[in-house]
């Protein structure tokens, strides 16, 4: 059994006991979380599509990481200018287990 969930803008496929970082949201550690944004929900051969979401459903998951992403580098430069500019950035990310998926 796995879902689709929407979160932060982006979608992911989830199953149970699914690690999965996330844009950030609000919790603390240990937190549980519960999803509503289920998009789809396919188990075995019964699969279930929502419009846009699926009436009723939800995933549970529980946060295990609140912390920044890899440092990207943004480098920007215009030749013969003397224009050199050098910025990085650390994105925030939630990284969820999955607990349960309702439908």
């Amino acid at each position: 059994m796995y879902a689709i969930i929407r979160t932060g803008g982006k979608q992911y496929q989830v199953a149970a006991g699914d690690t999965v970082r996330v844009e950030k949201l609000e919790g603390e550690v240990g937190d549980t979380v519960e999803l509503t944004d289920v998009l789809m929900i396919v188990n075995g051969g019964d699969v279930k599509v929502g419009q846009p979401v699926v009436d009723g459903a939800k995933v549970v998951a529980k946060i295990v990481e609140q912390g920044k992403a890899k440092k990207v580098i943004v480098f920007k430069k215009k030749r013969r200018k003397g224009y050199r500019v050098t910025r990085g950035h650390r994105q925030h990310f939630t990284a969820l287990t999955i607990e349960e998926i309702t439908a």
